[in-house]
This record gives structure tokens, C-alpha cells and sequence, in this order.
């Protein structure tokens, strides 16, 4: 069966008995429809001299086309340590529509170890990002709209683009104000996906609706004829947005195939944006569960650095140990090896495609301060060779391998991961940034280059440097980056995969959030509004006979 198969064919129970399990009274509920729900944000404010439980971070090696199963492997996790005895509450970011119909496919696990109902959860789930990407959208009419009514703020460069969360490469530069009306400025303009979004980033670190409300306030949107800052807060419209993601703020439950608890919340990508579910749900679990099992956006040079470096700095939070997720697959494939190849023993390519887990791993060691753990996610044709082959290299640097089989066990297939994990966890460390929020922009980009991906030196477009020296002068050098690059590579480069050779990060832009308040850094040829694939997945998603969705995998 395939995965959508597997998650119909197992009765799911009623959220609100999912909900009682967990310690969650009916009043906090707010039901959508009999298998997804919100959940008050008070009850985190209820709760708040509850011990909370220990916060495990799943990570990756840099992703292939093979898929490394991240998701799945943290479903299983948590579904194998409420196995054990102990409570464990997953906490997932919620898919965007972009890859469901796009090339990856939904985000919601595979085979026995999946979030459901999975259909639902991948298409619009309880509508939150449609919430975040009208807000969004308020903000661009409202600015068209002061200035086609005198531009009382001045504005002479507008900053803020539009969103919509599918992928669409032709939106990426448009030309807008072409209705020839008498007093229509046109202008270039541009979209993003919704994940991209400033919105999502602020909704994903805001700790209460009153903070959502100030964080909102601060966005720049553009600068006047001085080149001073124009806010939210001079378009007088942070309550209006406030208002619009009130509800979307409250974070969703669903239920594991396990009838376990998962917190599905806010979705940022970790190649464009900081990878993260929203502080609000990871907050909640931890008072919900003796262990919140939670994942950061791609290998851990993307999603596992700005765990650390911003959302545990901004938030106080801290990992008691990190997971990271492999396929032998995936590292053959590092190592140069063909897809075709990387279905049959090569010992050859194993060993060097285990050198970029042992960079991953030695950056969760040494660089952010976290215990790991090795997780393989296994396959039947794994061989007992190669799986040898890693294993002593694993010892070499004092790190522990479990193999797991979530895909075709669920929670069963990961009690010797889920155990590791649990022994690790009571060796709490407290991590470590990779840079200080004192030293400049520049410094803190390349401490990010040449610590975490290994590269030789960083270089700047005359855009970027510009903007660099603009930020700062602002008052802004004390924020956090949020470097934007391609998740295949440790480099800047998606076809690089071996690193082999000294690489240099290339910095075309930089982009000011006040309202996240990071600096995002755009690096290579990423790009904030993704493209569809020649096939994309949704020429295979339709309604069979029975009114069922099929396709979405």
C-alpha cells in the first residue's frame, strides 16, 4: 500500500479523545470538523508551573532526490517513546500547497509513521496559511493604496512583496498599476511564497497575540525620500492584522497512526526562510508531554543552525539532544554514486558520501553544543556490510547508530532509537550559537560559512554590501541571519554535493525583517518564490469514484 493507503486504512480516534489523553479539557478545544483541532493558547498560560518536558530536535544530513525521511523518522521517535511509558508530543510544521503540488510531495510522514487525516493536513488543514497570506496581501493593497491617495508617507522604495502559497516562477518580477487610472502609480513588484513571508516568520516566533501585534508593528515596508524606515505601524494597520491571524494563532492538533498527539504550526521553509514551527506549539508540548519531539527544515546546516541560532536564542529554549537522519541511499549518493547506483551494495561511495554526515554531526557536536544520535532510516536492501562500514566510522567520533524502520513498523520499528534518545536527553547540554549578536553582519555571515558549511570565504554583490551597510546604520547590526541557500549542498552550489574542493558563499541580497528581527541572507541561486517541476505532482491528485483523494504522497 502506498502512504495514502495506509493512513485510510487505520480508524482514527475522535481529537477530542486524542486531546483527553494528553491532559487537554474540552474547554481549550475548538474542533474542526472529528480529526483536527485548535487549542487555546491559554492553556499553555494555565500550565505554566508545570515542569515542561525535555525538547528532542530531529535534523538531517543535506537532502537528495532519494528523500532522507526526516519526518518520518521524528513521527516514529515519538510514537516509539509513548511506547516505552513515557508521554511524548510531536510538534511538526504545517505543509505548504507549493511542494504538495509541486515536486516533494506533502509533509506529513510515510507508511506506518504518519500525521493524519494526512489529506487534509496537506491540502488547506485548518486554514492558517491562507490567514497569513491575506495578511500579508493587506499590507501590499494598503501600501498601493496610500500612495495612490497622495503617499502622505513619502514612500520612494517599497520593499514588501505579495504572496500566494503555490509555487509560480512567473510571479517572481511583475509590473503592477497598469490600469491607466489618473492617479496609479505603476511599479515592479514581485511575489513570494507564503512560507517565505515575513508574516510566517513573525507568527512563528511571536510568544502571545499581544507580541504578534508589536512584532507586526515593526515590519519595514519600504523607505521614504530620506531613506528612513516606513512600518506597519505608520500604515496603522497592525490591528487589522492582528485581527486576521487571531484564530490561525491557536495551534492545531492531529494524531499519529498511533493515536498519539502531534501540533501541527506555523511553516516556514529552512532553505528560505528559519525552518521552524511556531513557539507558541512547541511551548505548549513541552507542558503537555514528558518529551517534544520537533524537527528543523532540511540537513542540519539549514534548519539545525537557525534552531539554535534563532529560535532557542530568541525563545530561552533548549534541545536536551539532536537526532540526525540519514539514508545509506543518501550517503552513496553523496559519495558520487548514480541514483541506480545507489540501490546496490558500494562500499566505495559509502565512504565518501559518510563525510558529509560526519560534518553535520561534528556541527551539532562542536559547533552547537548538542548530544547526537545517528538515525538510519533503513531499507531491505540495506546491506550488513555498509551498515558496518558507518557504524565504525560513528564510533570513531564517539557517536551512537540506531537503525530505524518507522516506514514499515511505525513506533515499533524505533524503540532503539527511541531509548538512545532518552539516555542522551538526561545528558542536557545547553547549546551554543555559532556567533554573538555583537559582532557585525558581515562576521556573523561568515562565522556561518566557514563554521557550519566548511566554505574558504564569503563574497558580496555591490547590492548586497549596500544593503549590509544600510542595515547597520539603522541600528540593526545586532540581529540575528537567516542565510537562504540551496539544502542539496553544504556550498552555495546544488550540484556541489561532495564539498570536495574549497567553495566560496556567494551573497546577492540581503533583506531586512525588523518584525522577526533576523537579516535574511540570500546566497547562490535561491530564490523566495519556488518553480514547478516539467511533471508536477498535481497532474496526479484527483477524486476517485468515491469522492476520495488520491495522489497526494
Amino acid at each position: 500500500m502506498n502512504d495514502i493507503e495506509i493512513a485510510k486504512s487505520i480508524k482514527l480516534e475522535k481529537i477530542g479523545e486524542v486531546a483527553k489523553k494528553f491532559g487537554i479539557d474540552e474547554e481549550y478545544i475548538d474542533q474542526y470538523g472529528k480529526y483536527k483541532a485548535k487549542v487555546s493558547n491559554k492553556l499553555t498560560k494555565d500550565l505554566k508551573d508545570k515542569e515542561n518536558g525535555k525538547l528532542i530536535l530531529v535534523t538531517s544530513i543535506n537532502p537528495t532526490p532519494l528523500g532522507e525521511g526526516k519526518t518520518t523518522i521524528a513521527i516514529g521517535l515519538s510514537e516509539a517513546i509513548n511506547r516505552l511509558g513515557k508521554k511524548s508530543v510531536l510538534t511538526l510544521r504545517e505543509p505548504s500547497l507549493g511542494p504538495v503540488f509541486g515536486i516533494k510531495g506533502g509533509a506529513t510522514g510515510g507508511g506506518y509513521s504518519q500525521v493524519a487525516p494526512m489529506e487534509e493536513i496537506n491540502l488547506h488543514f485548518t486554514g492558517d496559511i491562507h490567514a497569513i497570506t491575506t495578511a500579508n496581501n493587506l499590507i501590499a493593497a494598503v501600501i498601493d493604496n496610500h500612495i495612490f491617495h497622495g503617499n502622505e508617507l513619502k514612500f520612494k522604495e517599497v520593499i514588501w512583496k505579495r504572496c500566494m502559497d503555490l509555487n509560480d516562477r512567473a510571479l517572481r518580477k511583475v509590473e503592477i498599476g497598469l490600469s491607466k487610472e489618473k492617479k496609479m502609480v505603476p511599479r515592479e513588484d514581485g511575489f513570494d511564497i507564503t512560507v517565505a513571508s515575513e508574516i510566517m516568520a513573525v507568527f512563528c516566533l511571536a510568544e502571545s497575540l499581544e507580541d504578534l501585534q508589536v512584532k507586526l508593528s515593526q515590519i519595514v515596508v519600504g523607505y521614504n525620500e530620506d531613506g528612513e524606515p516606513i512600518t506597519v505601524k505608520d500604515l496603522k494597520i497592525e490591528g487589522a492584522l492582528t485581527v486576521l491571524l487571531k484564530d490561525a494563532f491557536n495551534p492545531n492538533i492531529v494524531q499519529t497512526l498511533e493515536h498519539n498527539m502531534a501540533i501541527i504550526h506555523g511553516g516556514p521553509f529552512a532553505n528560505i526562510a528559519h525552518g521552524c514551527n511556531s513557539v507558541v506549539a512547541t511551548r505548549m508540548g513541552l507542558k503537555l508531554g514528558d518529551y517534544v519531539v520537533t524537527e528543523a527544515g532540511f540537513g542540519a546546516d539549514l534548519g539545525a543552525e537557525k534552531f539554535v541560532d534563532i529560535k532557542c536564542r530568541k525563545t530561552g529554549l533548549n534541545p536536551a539532544c539532536a537526532v540526525c537522519v540519514a539514508t545509506l541511499k543518501a550517503l552513496k549518493y553523496h559519495g558520487g554514486a548514480s541514483i541506480e547506483e545507489c540501490k546496490e551494495e558500494n562500499p566505495e561511495a559509502l565512504e565518501v558520501g559518510i563525510e558529509n554526515l560526519l560534518k553535520h554531526v561534528s556541527n551539532i557536536k562542536n559547533v552547537l553544543g548538542m548530544n547526537v544520535v545517528v538515525a538510519i532510516n533503513k531499507f531491505q536492501n540495506d546491506t550488513d556490510k555498509e551498515i558496518e562500514i558507518l557504524s565504525n566510522r560513528l564510533k570513531e567520533v564517539g557517536v551512537e547508530l540506531s537503525l530505524a524502520e518507522v516506514w514499515a513498523k511505525g513506533g515499533e520499528g524505533a524503540l532503539d532509537l527511541a531509548q538512545k534518545v532518552m539516555n542522551l536527553a538526561e545528558q542536557e547540554k545547553t547549546a551554543t550559537p555559532t556567533y554573538s549578536l555583537d559582532e557585525s553582519i558581515k562576521e556573523k555571515i561568515e562565522a556561518v560559512a566557514k563554521k557550519i558549511y566548511g566554505a574558504e570565504g564569503v563574497e558580496y554583490s555591490e547590492e548586497a554590501e549596500k544593503e549590509i551597510e544600510r542595515i547597520e546604520k539603522l541600528g540593526y547590526k545586532h540581529f540575528p541571519v537567516c542565510i537562504a541557500k540551496t539544502q542539496y549542498s553544504f556550498s552555495d552550489d546544488a550540484k556541489n554535493l561532495l564539498c570536495q574542493e574549497p567553495f566560496t558563499i556567494h551573497v546577492k541580497e540581503v533583506v531586512l525583517k525588523t518584525g522577526a528581527e533576523f537579516v535574511v541572507v540570500k546566497a547562490g541561486k535561491i530564490m523566495t518564490m519556488p518553480g514547478l517541476p516539467k511533471v508536477p505532482s498535481a497532474e496526479s491528485i484527483y477524486l476517485d469514484d468515491n469522492g476520495e483523494v488520491v495522489g497526494i504522497f
